[in-house]
């Protein structure tokens, strides 16, 4: 049961993140990697995880993949940002 509710706590923090990163402030993109940093870091703290090479390995992929999402969200925002503006422009030419 703990991996199950682990894969399902990592598949919420990734779409939190992508959501945090769709909005106007790409400061809030911010937000969910400092928490994950903090959590590893405090499991890391207190012996959940052992080894400072998984520890590591962990942090790096996971910020990797929240980079991932970042930069997905914001290309998403940009994209919406550009056909609301080819919409406007298009109507202004009617």
């Amino acid at each position: 049961m703990p991996d199950i509710s682990m894969f399902i706590a990592i598949i919420i923090m990734v779409g939190i993140q992508y959501f945090m990163s769709t909005r106007n402030s790409a400061f809030l993109g911010i937000i969910v990697p400092i928490a994950f940093i903090t959590v590893m870091t405090w499991m890391f703290v207190t012996n959940q995880i052992n080894s400072f090479l998984k520890f590591a390995v962990l942090l790096i992929v996971g910020l990797l993949f929240l980079l991932e999402e970042w930069v997905r969200g914001r290309k998403s925002l940009s994209k919406k940002r550009d056909n609301e503006l080819n919409k406007m422009k298009s109507s202004d030419l009617k």
